[in-house]
């Protein structure tokens, strides 16, 4: 099975580069400066191992590689909010034998968020889900870094919306030869669900920097807390934090790495690249929709939500907000809607 990464950044190139040390062929996705980055001097990901120069096919779409192989592979990489235009891309790419590959190869979304693959499956027929628990970097072009030991990371699979076949099976085995546990379970979104309310803290990092100390984690408790609500209220299942830690366990503990710090996740790495865009409207923006669906009132995961929309659009220092001054803002949001 070859392997082709759409979106080969902190998450995707990660990926890539643990399977291709695994000794599975594979293609990156690129675009911009990461696209020349990694066309003129290759992949260099910096795990606790040590620091790896893959050097991989690269592209920048479809048109790179002509007609796709019946045995591809599809991982879907990027943000959320650049989804529909790669699978508009990808979807039509002709496949040797006849069809396309948005009929006939599978697709799987490893991204944060539940929407994704929801939007994959209106034109790719086989879709499958990853719950993404991978703490990654990308913030330079050409690098990626995880810090993870022993393992980098723990790759729940399943198909979407539901059940497992034989051919995530089959990526599972690769993906456990590249560093990776992946789980294979026919109630993905359980544990999507769950990732989901974790990342609701991506948007307080990316405005005030690191959650640290008692005031940042009380605070995120308080936005987790609105999330949890909106899950029970809409009826949706997910793992308790009892289930979660009882799978991770000490199997991805993180690791300083030389010239490699974790300054924040993805949402603090897309602000820090300045890409105008910001993952926010997946995460909180999820839980308000599923709110407003449901009646249950969502003013700190709405704040969330457009902050970090103004931050990426204004191109704002990523951390720049005190946390003082969001938390008042937070409890003006909620004294609001008490009103």
């Amino acid at each position: 099975m070859r392997y082709i990464i759409i979106g080969a950044g902190a998450v995707g190139g990660v990926v890539g580069g643990r399977l291709a040390g695994g000794g599975c062929e594979v293609v990156l996705v690129a675009r911009g400066a990461q696209y020349a980055a990694l066309r003129d001097g290759g992949l260099r990901l910096r795990v606790p191992d040590g620091e790896f120069t893959h050097r991989l096919p690269v592209v920048d779409g479809p048109a790179g590689l002509g007609t796709l192989r019946a045995d591809d592979a599809l991982v879907l990489a990027v943000k959320t909010q650049d989804t529909q235009a790669a699978l508009d891309a990808w979807g039509p790419a002709p496949v040797a034998g006849g069809g396309t590959a948005a009929g006939r190869l599978p697709l799987l979304c490893a991204q944060n968020g539940v929407e994704g693959q929801r939007m994959a499956l209106r034109t790719f027929r086989h879709v499958y889900g990853v719950c993404v628990w991978l703490p990654a970097t990308f913030v330079e072009p050409g690098v990626v870094s995880a810090a993870g030991s022993p393992l980098t990371g723990i790759l729940h699979l399943g198909r979407y919306p539901r059940g497992t076949d034989e051919t995530v099976r089959l990526i599972a085995d690769d993906l456990e030869k590249a560093r990776f546990e992946a789980p294979v379970v026919p109630d993905l979104s359980r544990w999507q669900y769950a990732k989901l309310l974790a990342n609701l803290a991506n948007a307080v990092e990316a405005v005030t920097g690191p959650v640290e100390g008692e005031a940042a984690l009380e605070f995120v408790e308080r936005v987790r807390a609105e999330g949890t609500a909106v899950l029970d209220a809409a009826g949706i299942a997910y793992t308790s934090p009892e289930e979660q830690r009882a799978r991770r366990g000490d199997k991805v503990t993180l690791v300083p790495l030389a010239n490699a710090p974790r300054g924040g996740g993805s949402s603090w790495q897309s602000l820090v690249r300045g890409t105008g865009t910001v993952e926010a409207d997946y995460l909180n923006g999820e839980i308000a929709l599923l709110g407003r669906l449901h009646g249950v009132p969502t003013p700190l995961n709405e704040l969330l939500q457009h902050l970090a929309n103004t931050f990426a659009r204004e191109r704002r220092e990523a951390g720049s907000m005190p946390l003082s001054e969001l938390v008042r803002l937070a409890d003006e949001a909620e004294a609001a809607v008490a009103e």
